[in-house]
């Protein structure tokens, strides 16, 4: 499968995305939290770096409850209400 190239957009949102879940990590290291989440710390490392700029759903969800974030919280800080509105209306 072939993936499309990641637009300026998309990889201004990972890389906010990667910052918060920096951030919320604090002072647990990344074996940690990702062990909490279940996923590698490979994976967490790429997140968090904006390597990885679209992780799965259940990626995202898992870090969240491993970090005590809403869904909500990063969905409001990563895809700015502006951004989504004039998507929407492009799209």
């Amino acid at each position: 499968m072939v993936r499309t190239p990641l637009t300026p957009w998309e990889r201004q949102r990972g890389e906010l995305f990667g910052a918060l879940i920096r951030q919320a990590r604090g002072d647990r290291s990344m074996v940690e939290v990702a062990a909490a989440a279940g996923v590698s710390a490979e994976t967490l490392r790429k997140i968090e770096t904006g390597r990885a700029p679209t992780p799965a759903f259940f990626t995202v969800a898992a870090l969240a409850a491993a970090l005590d974030l809403s869904l909500d919280r990063l969905a409001a800080t990563c895809v700015p209400e502006e951004d989504v509105a004039g998507r929407a209306l492009s799209a």
